[in-house]
């Protein structure tokens, strides 16, 4: 099964470890959407500039509309003249009039024409030259014949002056209106050309969108297959990984029955040959007693060597006094090695927990050495939490008697117990203290076995935040230290807020 699962486990890290697939789709997409926006881009200036094109036609156009209408004004009011002047009738001057209205805003839109384009001005100047001269010709005609000199109004007309000067206006009128359509000419080409320009550019731009979505629809699908067979080969890897999982957890479990099993029969063991040098050295002790008791009868009656008395009272006590203290220590360290070996066997039971009423108890417990310190020990409301209650009582026992324990007499104490909850299902406890602290270099140190910090003035043997460490790590929590010399320290203790108990045969 295991060659099977490495084998399938590589094919999936194959799977994760290419990724050109999706560097290509990538590229690939980001290669045709910068296309389209340069193509959507040209398309937006071929129509802009088409546009433009286009409305220089319409003005164009219209100053073509305008000099016509400059002719047409003048022909009918030239009628108008001929009328009056065949008939004397007023009414035949409205048109007059109304011909030299009409003619008004043509002309100044033939001079705007010629200010946007220079190359016009002498034409446009020519219209109005032949213009005003015809319209000062026909109004002198209809002056004379108003004041009654009609012959001699006739006659102005019958010498051609007139005439001359329509023929001369038509002249430059048909002279601009050519200028003017071939430059309208030149214009409708280039915006046919724009135009041209456009649908090819949006024809490419449909095509780059129809082989976009083609190419997109490839590498998706192509991507997807990938992934389900990566997906496949994972869901088999899993499933022979939760296997080999089982069998490790189970292999770690009987490792840690068989440690925790040595440490008891090597403890246990250890402690009758512990006993036996403990009860001998009290039968030396005694038997010492004797000897110095005999010795006493004897100096009575005769002298005893002094070098003898001396072994007996005094090199005697001492080496036993020796023996006794080392044994005691060993005796402990046993203790605390089966305390620990217990305690990993316990199983745990949850419960919700008052840890307000809990850390005050425990203060209360140490009254009598904080009062004889003139310190005080501070619990300020703390989150309750579902976990086990003997396992909680040593952790936060342990480590109010060592705030207790290293305080520094040259300040008066002080150990505050707070917490809170934290996101994500999680409670922090906090017990800090104003005590010696800790040098940074011992931070990590202090939470193995048999090793302790700073000055060695107080009674221990350096298991207390090892078995903390180990019970907090059973509940499933974490615990830190931050602390700095002279200033105190501050224990972080963070557990979840429900402790699961594993069940039988998985560890815990």
């Amino acid at each position: 099964m295991i060659p099977t699962a490495r084998r399938q486990w590589s094919r999936f890290q194959n799977f994760v470890r290419t990724p050109s697939l999706a560097r290509s789709m990538s590229a690939t997409l980001i290669l045709a959407f910068g296309l389209l926006i340069l193509v959507n881009a040209t398309t937006f200036v071929m129509i802009q500039r088409t546009a433009a094109v286009n409305r220089t036609i319409e003005h164009d156009q219209q100053m073509r509309r305008a000099s016509r209408t400059t002719l047409i004004s003048m022909l009918n009011a030239e009628t108008a003249q001929r009328g009056f002047l065949l008939t004397g009738r007023g009414d035949f001057l409205q048109p007059y009039r109304i011909a030299r209205e009409e003619m008004q805003p043509a002309l100044a839109l033939l001079d705007q024409a010629a200010v946007a384009d220079p190359a016009l001005r002498g034409a446009v100047d020519e219209i109005h030259r032949l213009a005003g001269l015809k319209w000062a010709e026909m109004d002198r005609t209809i002056s004379l014949a108003a004041q009654g000199r009609i012959g001699q109004s006739i006659q102005t007309v019958r010498s051609g002056e007139g005439k001359r000067y329509m023929d001369d206006l038509r002249i430059a009128i048909e002279a601009f209106d050519v200028l003017k359509s071939g430059k309208i000419a030149d214009l409708q080409k280039r915006s046919e050309r724009f135009a041209l320009l456009t649908v090819a550019m949006n024809a490419i731009a449909g095509v780059l969108v129809i082989l976009l979505a083609l190419l997109s629809a490839w590498m998706v699908r192509r991507y997807v297959a990938e992934i389900e067979r990566a997906r496949a080969v994972l869901d088999a890897a899993n499933a022979s990984l939760e296997d080999k999982v089982k069998e490790r957890t189970g292999d770690l479990m009987r490792a840690n029955e068989e440690i925790q099993r040595f440490a008891y029969i090597v403890s246990h063991d250890l402690r009758a040959p512990l006993v036996n040098v403990m009860g001998y050295t009290s039968e030396l002790e005694q038997a010492g007693k004797v000897i110095d008791k005999a010795i006493q009868e004897a100096e009575k009656t005769r002298a005893v060597d002094a070098e003898v008395v001396t072994a007996v009272r005094e090199d005697v006590p001492e080496a036993i006094g020796f023996i006794r203290a080392s044994t005691e220590k060993m005796d402990r360290l046993i203790n605390a090695i089966l305390k620990l070996s217990r305690e990993g066997r316990r199983n745990l039971l949850p419960e919700t927990l008052d840890m307000t009423a809990m850390a005050e108890g425990i203060a209360k417990s140490v009254h009598h050495q904080t009062e004889a310190s003139g310190a005080r020990i501070e619990v300020q409301p703390l989150p309750e939490i579902e976990s086990d209650r003997i396992s909680m009582e040593q952790i936060i026992g342990n480590l109010i008697d060592n705030a207790v324990k290293y305080l520094d007499h040259d300040r008066p104490g002080e150990i505050v117990v707070t917490g809170e909850d934290v996101p994500g299902g999680w409670v922090v406890y906090s017990i800090a203290d104003n005590g010696r602290g800790i040098a940074p270099r011992d931070h990590e140190r202090i939470f193995e076995l048999f090793r302790r910090s700073g000055r060695q003035d107080r009674a221990g043997e350096g298991l207390g935040l090892a078995f903390v460490r180990n019970s907090v790590r059973r509940l499933g929590g974490t615990i830190d230290v931050q602390s700095e010399l002279g200033k105190g320290s501050t224990f972080l203790l963070k557990f979840p807020k429900r402790l699961i108990v594993a069940e039988p045969g998985v560890a815990s």
